[in-house]
């Protein structure tokens, strides 16, 4: 048995890093598909932003925020060694993956954020905001939910009915919940909306690479979900893994299909970045429980993913809140979405449960995301000078252009 258990440990372990690193790859997506979607001479900000978020996250986490989220010592201390974790069972895995696997998904949160507050806002304020949405506000959420604790001392969100697999309301609605409440202090983009109330288009510079990290998130995509079942090293275990990336990858063809044929409904074209999105809304849609639903019902989950996200976002644009990759329709309200389609499926779930987990997590990260952007504000101001956003925020924040040899801000 000894020696079973060591390769099912090794397996595990392995799989669970490898489902890691493809969350990690999600970040290139992110990167990707905001690069994309915003004007060239923003371009470079928004990439300096994902990959310093990035390192932000993963040092703020490892120093407080697993702590906080799972309790135990920092730096680690409570999640190296053998496999024994101070349960009565062993891990099945070693416990510094658990901590990498964990750390990746807080990036992701804080990834959200970044493409909704693009092109306006002072790089050093948001990696300030990255600090505390790391560090506090997410683990603090996290621990409520994942890590089981009470909230408030009150109630716990299991016993109430509350699942989420892996994480369309404990990640991606709280990355949208901080978002939104960075978007409303920030403001609109310059120009964005007239002073009639009509809305102004402001295409992306670079719609291949826009797609490029679309793709590149479906593919990561597979770890979020799959890596999120914890184990493969069983049949059990690998039958439900399979299952897992069957209905993911179902959900995100139903959610691409159905905003493209909505897009060509309400504007006769083939719109590329709802189509976009619409493929990023049926994953969100799946991820509360891609374990349960028939290939089918996953389709048709994420065709309503993909739906939802087209009329939130002209929706968001008609009350002016400027969100230039639309990252709170996608991850915030089709996040929702995706927590009240779980007892459909899932019968250890309730709509009670799924609405008092959804309420919690909103008002907890809304909430303490107002104070932390509040301060920020008052303190270094959130928003780049009106002739630095003219300009563009990749000279005013990082010095230098993507694309020197075609655009210049100088001139």
């Amino acid at each position: 048995m000894t020696d079973i258990f060591q390769l099912q440990y090794a397996l595990d372990t392995f799989y669970f890093l490898m489902c890691g690193a493809l969350v990690m790859w999600m970040a290139a997506g992110f990167a990707m598909l905001e690069a994309g979607l915003v004007r060239a001479k923003n371009t470079t900000e928004i990439l300096t932003k994902n990959i310093a978020l990035f390192a932000v996250a993963c040092t703020m986490y490892m120093v407080c925020g697993y702590a906080v989220m799972y309790g135990g010592d920092i730096f680690l201390s409570s999640i190296t060694g053998d496999g024994a974790t101070g349960a009565e069972e062993p891990a099945t895995y070693a416990p510094s993956a658990d901590f990498y696997f964990q750390v990746v998904f807080v990036a992701t949160a804080m990834s959200i954020v970044s493409g909704a507050v693009a092109e306006r806002m002072k790089l050093w304020a948001f990696l300030a905001f990255a600090v505390v949405m790391t560090g506090f506000i997410y683990p603090m959420e996290g621990a409520w939910t994942w890590g089981g604790a009470s909230v408030f001392g009150m109630y716990t969100l299991g016993d109430l009915g509350f699942s989420d697999f892996a994480g369309s309301g404990i990640v991606h609605m709280a990355g949208a919940s901080a978002a939104l409440a960075g978007v409303l202090l920030l403001g609109a983009r310059k120009g964005k909306y007239g002073p009639n109330g009509e809305v102004n288009a402001i295409p992306g510079a670079n719609l291949p690479m826009a797609t490029l990290g679309t793709f590149i998130l479906w593919l990561g995509w597979f770890g979020f979900n799959g890596g999120s079942v914890l184990a493969t090293a069983s049949v059990e275990s690998a039958n439900a893994v399979a299952v897992v990336f069957m209905n993911t990858n179902a959900a995100a063809a139903g959610g691409l299909i159905a905003a493209l044929l909505v897009a060509k409904v309400l504007f006769g074209k083939a719109d590329l970045t709802m189509t976009l999105n619409g493929a990023l809304a049926g994953l969100v849609a799946i991820t509360a429980e891609p374990s349960t639903p028939t290939a089918l019902e996953a389709t048709l989950f994420g065709a309503a993913g993909g739906i939802l996200v087209v009329f939130s976002i002209l929706a968001l644009d008609k009350m002016k809140i400027d969100d230039p990759v639309g990252a709170i329709s996608v991850h915030g309200v089709v996040g929702l979405l995706g927590l009240l389609l779980v007892p459909l499926t899932n019968e250890g779930s309730s709509f009670s449960g799924q609405l008092i987990g959804a309420a919690t997590i909103f008002v907890w990260v809304f909430g303490a995301s107002l104070v932390a952007w509040g301060i920020l504000k008052a303190i270094m101001g959130l928003r780049v000078s009106e002739e630095e956003e003219f300009a563009g925020v990749d000279i005013a924040e990082c010095g230098m252009e993507a694309y020197p040899e075609f655009v210049s801000s100088k001139a």
